[in-house]
């Protein structure tokens, strides 16, 4: 093959490439893969009860592992905080349904309704907080108190409340990955003594409102 020809494949091959990348640069793009992959990622969750480990079989069926995908996937999309808030109230309450869905073709029968609710009325600050992850200061506080508390919250709750029934790792798991993610923001983006309160502090708090709140359902 000439080098001409070899040029004129390499730009048949890049072009697709180049299309779909500028196609994902647009925010309506990017909270429509979101969109998409919450219903998905929901409809896994229930099949991943079937073929994970007990070690960590309570991430499918637990408030934090949909705050996970949740948050994961706002932050991947990279929306400011008006439109985060309105996705991760979209993405949560689609993971519910996607779990919803795959669970009756299983045969087996799930009432979405409570945490369709809660995805209404969390999503959206979890939503924030994800975005706000790519904060400083202030903002980067709020978000990282939210979601470490989350973690640290649900991780309590499992090794106190359910643990005879459930295996600890993944509640340790949880637990050290929302302390890894205070650290790590208090490292990179978080500076000064009332943004570093503010994310230390409001971890503590988040933690302490979970696990009451979880402990009252």
């Amino acid at each position: 093959m000439t080098s001409t020809a070899r040029s004129a494949a390499d730009r048949t091959t890049t072009t697709p490439t180049r299309s779909a990348r500028a196609g994902l640069s647009h925010p309506v793009a990017r909270a429509g893969v979101v969109v998409v992959l919450s219903f998905v990622l929901g409809g896994l969750t229930s099949y991943a009860q079937g073929f994970l480990p007990d070690a960590f079989a309570s991430f499918a069926n637990s408030a934090s592992g949909w705050t996970v995908l949740t948050a994961l996937l706002v932050f991947w999309s990279r929306l400011r905080t008006a439109p985060a808030a309105v996705l991760g109230a979209v993405s949560f309450v689609l993971l519910v349904l996607g779990y919803t869905v795959a669970s009756q073709v299983r045969g087996y029968m799930y009432d979405p309704l409570l945490f369709s609710a809660v995805g209404v009325v969390a999503g959206p600050f979890v939503g924030v907080a994800a975005s706000w992850l790519r904060a400083t200061g202030v903002r980067a506080a709020l978000g990282t108190a939210l979601l470490a508390g989350i973690g640290v919250g649900e991780s309590v709750y499992g090794l106190t409340v359910v643990r005879e029934t459930t295996s600890p790792v993944y509640w340790t798991v949880i637990g050290v990955a929302g302390l890894a993610l205070l650290v790590g923001l208090l490292v990179r983006r978080v500076r000064g003594t009332l943004p570093v309160g503010l994310a230390a502090g409001g971890t503590v708090l988040v933690a302490a409102a979970f696990y009451l709140a979880y402990s009252s359902l």
